[in-house]
């Protein structure tokens, strides 16, 4: 790929946006390159983990790329729009948690690919914007959506039509990310994280990851019945078996071959 870095290691796979002289800004090519990443990685069985992360010590993703959508009508914007809102849902729906590791600008576009991911760890000099409206548009890849679901309607409101920026430790004040580190522990934090993520069961982890994003289309009631089928489920799993054995054996369970 020209734009997207994939390591796979010990179960991790780190996917990076490389596009450094441009903050990593996206433009079409770039967001089919993540997709795709992502969705290898998805696949992969080695994998258990991602993390997403961008190139350099400035930027995650500093927004989509503004002279690309100068030229767009209505309808490549439309098509744009789409694209990016498929690429979101790609990470969001990957039954694998993914850790965003937010190295510096998260803008527009950059903040909502943040806000598909799972889990998300910032550096101190990391900022976030949706500051669409600064150019007359609005946000396009699920800012809308996602970001009054995270810090609630009031912040996510004055984020959006106010354009403003929010520093890291603003970030971590309303929820918008799970921590906040130095840049140089950043990739060290979130690979403690994922570490930690893959001495867990791997199919109660997607079931978990399932159970939680539905949770904001059901109604309590339906939530409620789908996770306790869930878990009813797990129980004719070896996953399950083996979790349950390891506890009373008092050893560590093997998940993961």
């Amino acid at each position: 790929m020209k734009y997207i870095k994939t390591d796979i290691s010990n179960g991790i796979g780190t996917i990076t946006i490389d596009r450094p002289d441009a903050l990593n800004a996206m433009n079409s090519e770039v967001v089919l390159e993540l997709a795709h990443a992502f969705q290898s990685c998805i696949n992969n069985e080695s994998v258990g983990v991602l993390i997403l992360t961008g190139t350099g010590e400035k930027a995650f993703v500093a927004g989509a790329d503004i002279k690309s959508m100068q030229k767009m009508n209505p309808e490549q914007a439309l098509e744009f729009g789409k694209t990016g809102q498929n690429m979101t849902k790609v990470i969001e729906n990957s039954p694998k948690p993914v850790i965003a590791a937010v190295n510096g600008f998260a803008l527009g576009g950059g903040c909502e690919i943040a806000l598909a991911c799972h889990i998300r760890v910032a550096s101190e000099n990391a900022q976030f914007a949706q500051p669409e409206v600064h150019l007359g548009i609005i946000p396009g890849w699920g800012g809308t959506q996602r970001l009054p679901k995270l810090v609630g309607q009031g912040e996510a409101i004055e984020m959006i039509v106010s354009g403003k920026m929010v520093s890291a430790e603003k970030a971590l004040q309303i929820g918008l990310v799970n921590a906040v580190v130095s840049l140089d522990h950043l990739m060290k934090t979130v690979q403690g994280i994922a570490e930690a993520i893959l001495r867990n069961g791997p199919e109660s982890i997607a079931l978990s990851l399932e159970c939680i994003r539905r949770s904001s289309e059901l109604t309590l009631v339906e939530g409620l019945d789908f996770e306790v089928k869930s878990f009813s489920h797990l129980f004719e799993t070896a996953e399950t078996k083996e979790g349950l054995t390891a506890f009373v054996e008092k050893r560590h369970p093997k998940f993961r071959v």
